[in-house]
């Protein structure tokens, strides 16, 4: 599909915005997402074209946290395979629905993405209240809780990726003992598989839009290293809060479709 210059910005823009927010918190796809609807892609064709131009935003946010990985290839040898698992799934999932089904669940999907990044500050706190309490600082491998949980996450993830990155903080936030930058690290690396492993199988059975896709790559890989650097500085009301409006406005687009 040919874009206008106007949308070549507006999608190449999204694609910086998107891959920051990602590196820092997640759900990049919000902004991403409903641009691209606004080109006028149909939403499993902008779903797949997002996955895949998604991917070097992730691989560079990860490898801007390169430092904070040191010491976790074991974690994420262990997450990354349920990781891979439930994208390919999650993936699965997408083609095999029927286009009005992923219509019809995609406003439900960005809505409750929504309700998680409105409720995170309130999640974390509550997590460090319950470590207070208890005594406790999390179990150092997770468990079958924490692979469960991220496989679930996971398959929603290949399915439609929005806030997947909160999702991910929220379970190893609770269940695991390390630092927040070090779980954003792995967040990141996670986010960057199950990303990976939905285009590869969408590569052999969707329809892309390689434009869109080309202009979110470039643009998620210079907003990976931005989030990397200097994202942390960027406060988090602000962020939430453009998360949010954004969000609203992609299940007003799809709701009027």
């Amino acid at each position: 599909m040919a874009l206008s210059i106007w949308e070549i910005l507006a999608v190449f823009a999204a694609g910086v915005g998107a891959g920051t927010i990602n590196t820092i918190v997640g759900s990049g796809t919000l902004i991403t997402f409903p641009v691209l609807l606004l080109t006028g892609l149909p939403p499993v064709t902008a779903t797949v074209s997002n996955a895949l131009g998604l991917i070097p935003g992730s691989i560079s946010g990860a490898i801007g946290y390169r430092a904070e990985l040191k010491g976790q290839r074991r974690r994420i040898l262990r997450l990354g395979t349920v990781a891979a698992t439930g994208g390919l799934a999650g993936a699965v999932l997408l083609l095999m629905l029927p286009p009005r089904a992923f219509e019809t669940i995609v406003p439900v999907l960005v809505g409750l993405a929504l309700v998680l990044v409105v409720l995170q500050p309130r999640l974390s706190k509550a997590v460090q209240a319950r470590r207070a309490r208890t005594g406790t600082h999390g179990d150092p491998d997770g468990g079958p809780l924490l692979l469960t949980g991220l496989l679930l996450a996971s398959v929603y993830g290949g399915y439609f990726t929005a806030a997947q990155g909160i999702i991910y903080l929220s379970l190893m936030g609770m269940l695991l003992t390390d630092t927040l930058q070090r779980l954003n690290a792995v967040k990141n690396v996670l986010a960057a598989i199950v990303n990976s492993i939905a285009a590869l199988f969408f590569l052999f059975v969707a329809t892309f839009d390689w434009t869109a896709v080309l202009l979110i790559a470039v643009g998620s890989a210079i907003g990976g290293q931005i989030g990397a650097r200097v994202g942390r500085r960027l406060p988090a009301p602000v962020l939430r809060g453009f998360i949010v409006v954004v969000g609203t406005a992609a299940i007003v687009q799809l709701l009027l479709r």
